[in-house]
């Protein structure tokens, strides 16, 4: 029991920490927003762009990925399993997400957008701060870790032994 938690652990703090390379590849690959402002307020640039939606699906397509690589790695070097492991994978790719995001949020552009309007002047363009609006984004890493590695486990795991089966007779009650 305590070598399975031991691993839970290891599992849990690995996953958990791959969210800060989940961050950085979304700050990198993400559209950004344009805003302008006209000296009283900031609107955005373009109202009829989908770069809003691109950063969110970025961030989903992203921690597919990670959840798909993640689940694959963890089978990969314990292919027992067993529940504390899984919970760790459901978890650290939670606690991942949630990584990412701040990673995304805090290292992208200025999250204070007046300020920043203010800093750049009326009627120059500059991107908002990089955000998720769809929150149940955060389940998509550990959601595709618990498919993939059902999955895997389903497919390659060891199998437990057949009990055997006595035939019915007259020595045997059934």
């Amino acid at each position: 029991m305590r070598s399975e938690l031991r691993r839970a652990a290891v599992v849990l703090a690995g996953v958990t920490l791959a969210g800060i390379a989940l961050g950085l590849l979304w700050l990198w690959l993400a559209p950004r927003v344009p805003m302008i402002s006209n000296g009283k307020a900031v609107f955005a640039a373009d109202i009829e762009g989908e770069e809003s939606a691109g950063v969110d699906g970025t961030f989903v397509l992203l921690a597919l990925g990670f959840g798909v690589l993640s689940a694959a790695v963890v089978f990969w070097f314990n292919r027992r399993g067993g529940i504390a492991t899984v919970v760790a994978l459901a978890l650290g790719g939670i606690l991942g997400s949630l990584l990412a995001w701040g990673t995304g949020y805090l290292l992208g552009p200025e999250q204070d957008v007046v300020a920043h309007a203010r800093e750049v002047g009326r009627g120059v363009v500059f991107d908002a701060p990089l955000g998720l609006r769809a929150k149940g984004a955060l389940l998509a890493w550990p959601v595709a870790a618990m498919i993939v590695h059902l999955g895997l486990t389903a497919l390659f795991a060891p199998r437990d032994p057949e009990p055997e089966w006595l035939p019915p007779g007259p020595d045997h009650r059934g």
